[in-house]
């Protein structure tokens, strides 16, 4: 790429998950605010049949649709990864239309895609086969990222607190629900949250009060993944924590201030983050104490270097009225992009606008790719 060249960035979109209609939203947010005398945004969309579309055209009826709406005429898929294993005819090769350049036709891939088969790794390992440039966490860290079970005990053993959970299969589920409802009540009191492994935006979460709820709440929760978690419901504050990778080589990740989630619902449920306009409060900076506050992002940096973060990731906590304790609750490695999201929020507080905040991110994308194509990739002797 020429230093005078813009930069090209795949702005990918929709996706095969639940939160399919969250990342339109992000994604309009991420095109208007890329620098447009840096860079050239091509829209790409992924449907929830996994075609690949590209062009803005195909943009604009995903808004209209609220999906991104499976094209058989005259927009033709760009790419769909079952052609690795399928073989594709000329014709179909012909008809993929793709700006004509002396390099790559993407420079880097910029997803804002949310959920499974988004945000867990699968994405993440595709771009990598395909040897392209993107932005966020690598694979390792967006697979455990978005397996709940997995980065709560990764975080145990780095030290940091979690409360009390326990994570059951679908294959346990049905096996003995009778042994398993009894167990969950031996050990989590009510009330306690039902909610799959590895989704996001709240989907399939539930709150449950007592044992007569319990089994619709964890067949509820089955509908979205094969793996569930039990977790104890506390009284507590909810807090988020941006953290952005620094440019600079061995220096720590850039830390936001800390906000404050005061959902106006039970909790802060999908309807509450998305469908309610007033269905949450975002307070920023959170209102509890400034040893709370540096604690929270204390323990956000030491969660980033534990889960092998790379790129940028949202940590949510938890600050528990009642006993003082700050616990670990989840981290998101592709945070929301909405107008209301509060990664941007957070970072715009600390000092990093929107536009700053998506080139920085861009050029840690191209920062990595670089330091990893000087790697051997072959060894003789």
């Amino acid at each position: 790429m020429k230093p005078a060249d813009k930069i090209r960035v795949a702005v990918l979109f929709g996706g095969r998950s639940a939160e399919h209609e969250v990342s339109l939203r992000s994604a309009e947010n991420v095109m208007q605010y890329l620098d447009s005398s840096r860079f050239d945004v091509i829209p790409v969309g992924i449907d929830k049949a996994g075609k690949w579309y590209l062009g803005e055209e195909v943009f604009q009826k995903s808004l209209e649709h609220n999906e991104v709406p499976s094209i058989q005429e005259n927009n033709p898929a760009w790419f769909a990864p079952d052609w690795v294993s399928h073989s594709v005819t000329q014709s179909q090769l012909e008809k993929i239309k793709l700006p004509s350049s002396d390099h790559s036709h993407f420079d880097v891939i910029f997803p804002v895609m949310h959920g499974t088969l988004c945000e867990d790794g699968t994405l993440q390992g595709l771009l990598e086969m395909a040897d392209l440039p993107y932005v966020g966490c690598g694979v390792l860290s967006s697979a455990v990222g978005m397996d709940k079970d997995v980065s709560k005990r990764l975080a145990i053993h780095a030290g940091i607190p979690v409360a009390a959970f326990m994570a059951i299969k679908c294959s346990q589920w049905e096996h003995d629900n009778k042994k398993l409802l009894q167990k969950i009540e031996e050990t989590i009191s009510y009330p306690l949250f039902v909610k799959p492994a590895n989704t996001g935006s709240s989907v399939g979460i539930s709150k449950v009060k007592s044992k007569e709820t319990l089994s619709a709440a964890i067949e509820e929760a089955f509908r979205f993944d094969t793996k569930i978690l039990i977790e104890k419901g506390l009284n507590v504050v909810e807090l988020e924590v941006a953290v952005l990778e620094s440019l600079k080589p061995n220096e720590d990740p850039i830390v936001s201030v800390v906000g404050e989630i005061r959902p106006k619902h039970e909790f802060y449920s999908y309807d509450a983050k998305y469908v309610d306009d007033q269905g949450a409060e975002l307070i920023v900076p959170a209102s509890v104490s400034e040893e709370v506050k540096q604690a929270a992002r204390e323990m956000a940096k030491k969660i980033f270097s534990a889960l092998e973060c790379e790129g940028m990731s949202r940590i949510d906590l938890f600050y528990d009225k009642d006993s003082k304790q700050l616990y670990f609750n989840e981290i998101n490695t592709i945070p929301g992009f909405t107008t209301i999201s509060m990664y941007p929020k957070l970072m715009d507080a600390t000092g990093i606008s929107y536009p700053e905040l998506l080139t920085h991110l861009i050029q840690l994308a191209i920062k990595r790719y670089e330091y990893k194509n000087n790697l051997i990739r072959s060894y003789t002797d």
